[in-house]
């Protein structure tokens, strides 16, 4: 046996083991308060964990969470946009937003929004193209586009239909980025209605009414049907529900 203390006088100290073993203990110690610290956040009573699709939460979501704070000081949300995470229970996930539902027993499901595609341009552009009659908006703006739109059995036909003449200037993968593009100016874009729903509420973006608007994703919104994991989840779940129908009336 390794002995950690020798006699000093009337008193004792460490030996060096002794010492190494006060330093290992100190780190460990360390740590722990500082793992501790990490969970604690996941201990708060206000916490909710909620799942929601980066594009949906960028769009509508994010632009109402004030509200929603406001309603709730007390809520702590923790927003994920890992679409992966497919199961709703009682210790990770509270409520998800997904484009269908998870068919997960216990669950409460109930469609929370039907999308659409609307053609957009910024405020300036769009005011101009309003003057200029449809067949020549062409030659004043440029087309760009997601990629997932030019394939979709949904939008693709208006890209070879109304929008066949406009020169394509960008493809993009990420919606974000489109948004960006447009309000730069220039360009018109074929998006989500509820990607651009924050754009379109603050005038930065205006829907081109001469367009068809098409069918785009249902978004489900899923909980715990019987005793969510708080009142807390509970208020949370009810106020998104209460948002369709307010965005539907």
């Amino acid at each position: 046996m390794q002995p950690l203390f020798r006699r000093a006088g009337r008193g004792v100290e460490l030996t060096v083991a002794g010492e190494v073993l006060l330093r290992s203990v100190q780190r460990t110690l360390t740590v722990l308060r500082s793992g501790l610290g990490r969970i604690a956040t996941y201990l708060d009573p206000g916490l909710v964990v909620l799942v929601c699709p980066a594009p949906l939460l960028h769009g509508w979501l994010q632009p109402r969470l004030r509200e929603l704070q406001a309603q709730l000081p007390e809520l702590c949300l923790l927003l994920s946009v890992d679409e992966s995470a497919r199961f709703v229970d009682e210790i990770d996930v509270d409520i998800a937003i997904g484009n269908r539902p998870l068919l997960q027993p216990g669950l409460q499901e109930l469609p929370l929004f039907q999308d659409e595609w609307v053609l957009v341009a910024n405020s300036d552009l769009a005011r101009k193209l309003a003057v200029v009659p449809q067949a020549q908006h062409h030659l004043h703006a440029d087309l760009i586009c997601l990629e997932e739109s030019l394939t979709s059995d949904v939008t693709a036909p208006l890209f070879l239909g109304p929008l066949a003449r406009f020169r394509k200037r960008a493809i993009y993968d990420d919606a974000r980025l489109l948004i960006e593009a447009v309000l730069e100016g220039g360009c018109i874009a074929c998006l989500p209605r509820l990607l651009v729903d924050a754009s379109l509420a603050r005038g930065q973006l205006q829907i081109l009414s001469e367009y068809p608007r098409l069918p785009g994703s249902t978004w489900w919104l899923s909980g715990m049907e019987k005793q969510a994991r708080s009142q807390i989840v509970l208020q949370v779940f009810n106020w998104l529900r209460a948002q369709s129908t307010e965005l539907h009336s």
